[in-house]
């Protein structure tokens, strides 16, 4: 046999041997699609309500404006046949060519092949111009609630995007060559890598984004040096170990979101604004809330604010010898804190000297991209499940959010991992997002009833603790970082939540970029800019029109602020100089719940 034959007979042995790997492998993907328990509908999907509304919309139009919708149609088929033809002209000229591609820019075609190859690039056109045809088609329904065309709008966009032929191995050149080029051995590692997923979530699909052995807590990722200095059935209290010979007078208390984990503001070291913030001199303790089960069936925002703030509050005033502290929160915890200000402030609480908000949402009169998921079918599904099971998994805050970015969050990883079969990536953020938290069932309803669906704290008042809260109960000098492309707290309605609080004292930041990466921005990257704008008396786009922009990260601003309301600069406090007793290093115990607890 020649050199060739060789070659070609091993390149057959490991294609064959491939596949006998991927038939094992649907075996017991099958058995792990077997495991998967059947869910409450209302947390797989809208109801089916949407969709008789849309077509109902969609016939109303078509007899008030039939020419419209024949204009629509006409447009659909006019660029489809033109489209067509252009193919095949191209084809006769007998060169493997495409037409012109008159086409956006789309990332997902990032493939030379897109562009190049005449089957590849009919379909990338014919699927760009259905999408766009979808989409003008709902944009130009008129006889619709406005709520109603949004959610329409969003799952209009989710089939699109689903649809996509980069989402489909037949139709997807750059997977189709990688499985040529490895004799199929990227099929075999892009099968594994969905049987490991869908295993891993008893039978349900979660795409891993991140290597999830790449890190440890406490190592290469929150892993600023610090102690628990105290705990309670619901967080644990981190402080921080100096590194500087002095600090200001008034700690810093920092109360994460517990949909997620604290370390998203200590990721590894060069991401870490709780390092970053102990550099500057600061005393600094941080909530570390616990991965609720079903015994915390009936823990509510009052225990949050019972138990959690007011508690870590009197903690660190405790540890610290002081009648003052300073409080920042973000997200969900930014809108508790709120709330425990405007309490404190009934209660004629003197113990917080300034408030920090990270992305919160106080006012929801314009819920934003979370709009779609606040409707009765889904909050319905949620209150069963709660009702059921005590809590809400963390599987579906973590889908609901993917879905928000789903060609970023869902599409292209899954693509990556099961049909070019890579490894998930080493990144930390993803690490973090992967690692999700539960909610306690009473929690999750009555944040989501009273305070989304309701906006019952920027209107009448949201009862809570003995007392009636409102926006303006919220006094204490305050600071408030917003960014600009948002898809979980809208900018603008976290603005006019600011505006709405009775504070005298208010500044406000926007910074560029979305929920995480517009608050991880260290200083060091020069990455993404801010704005500031002193008169919060404007509309939010007043506002903006009106800011100065500052290149580089909020950071030091904040930090500069921060220091002004911080007092003096005393020695630096080690944990446990005050005599309390020291319950184990940072991260601390809780952090390391397993997402599914």
């Amino acid at each position: 046999m020649t050199t060739d034959d060789d070659a070609g007979a091993a390149k057959l042995e490991r294609l064959n041997a491939n596949l006998v790997k991927i038939e094992e492998l649907s075996q017991r993907l099958v058995a792990a699609l077997g495991r998967r328990k059947a869910g409450d509908p209302g947390l797989q999907g809208p109801s089916q309500d949407i969709f008789m509304k849309a077509a109902m919309a969609y016939v109303t139009e078509m007899m008030h404006n039939p020419a419209k919708i024949f204009e629509h149609q006409i447009s659909y088929w006019g660029k489809s046949l033109k489209h067509y033809i252009e193919a095949q002209q191209a084809l006769a000229t007998g060169k493997l060519a495409a037409p012109e591609d008159r086409t956006p820019a789309d990332p997902r075609f990032a493939d030379p092949t897109w562009q190049t190859h005449p089957y590849f690039n009919y379909l990338k056109q014919q699927y760009l111009l259905s999408a766009e045809a979808m989409q003008n088609a709902v944009s130009d329904l008129d006889h619709v609630d406005p709520r109603e065309k949004r959610r329409i709008d969003y799952f209009t966009r989710q089939i699109i995007d689903m649809f996509s032929p980069t989402n489909f191995l037949g139709t997807n050149p750059e997977a189709l060559a990688r499985a040529v080029e490895t004799d199929g051995e990227s099929l075999v590692r892009g099968m594994e890598n969905l049987v490991r997923d869908i295993e891993a979530n008893e039978g349900d699909l979660l795409v891993t984004l991140a290597d999830r052995k790449a890190f440890h807590l406490g190592e290469n990722i929150a892993c600023t040096e610090g102690s628990v200095v105290f705990r309670n059935r619901m967080f644990e209290l981190i402080q921080y170990a100096p590194t500087t010979d002095k600090v200001r007078r008034t700690p810093l208390i920092i109360f994460p979101p517990w949909i997620n984990k604290f370390y998203v503001l200590d990721l590894s070291p060069r991401n870490s604004l709780i390092r970053w913030m102990v550099d500057q001199g600061f005393t600094l303790f941080v909530v570390s809330w616990v991965n609720p089960d079903a015994s915390y069936r009936d823990v509510g925002l009052d225990t949050y604010i019972e138990e959690g703030y007011l508690e870590a509050i009197a903690q660190a005033k405790a540890i610290t010898g002081e009648d003052r502290v300073n409080v920042t929160g973000y997200c969900i915890g930014g809108t508790t804190l709120a709330l425990t200000l405007a309490l404190l402030e009934k209660r004629r609480d003197k113990s917080v000297r300034s408030a920090t908000f990270f992305t919160t949402l106080t006012d929801f009169s314009d819920q934003g991209e979370m709009a779609v998921f606040l409707e009765e079918d889904f909050l319905a599904g949620i209150e069963r499940e709660c009702g059921n099971k005590g809590f809400l998994h963390s599987l579906y805050m973590s889908r609901t959010f993917s879905y928000l970015r789903s060609n970023d969050l869902i599409y292209k990883p899954a693509i990556r991992s099961y049909m070019m079969g890579d490894a998930p990536p080493a990144f930390d953020l993803l690490y973090w997002n992967g690692d999700g938290t539960n909610l306690p069932g009473r929690m999750a309803v009555e944040y989501l009833r009273g305070l989304c669906q309701h906006d019952a704290f920027a209107r009448d008042g949201y009862d809570i603790c003995g007392e009636t809260l409102r926006l303006r109960d919220v006094r204490v000098p305050l600071c408030a970082i917003a960014c600009e492309t948002d898809h979980i707290a809208n900018w603008k309605s976290s603005y006019t939540g600011i505006a709405a609080m009775g504070a005298r004292d208010k500044t406000f930041i926007l910074s560029q970029s979305g929920h995480i990466a517009g608050i991880v921005n260290p200083p060091e990257k020069k990455k993404y800019g801010h704005y500031v704008n002193p008169d919060l008396s404007l509309d939010p786009d007043a506002w903006r029109d009106g800011a100065e922009f500052t290149p580089g990260s909020w950071w030091p601003r904040w930090a500069d602020w921060l220091s002004k309301r911080a007092g003096a600069m005393v020695p630096a406090r080690k944990p446990g100089d005050s005599g309390r007793p020291l319950l184990g290093s940072a991260p601390g115990s809780y952090v390391r719940s397993a997402p599914n607890a």
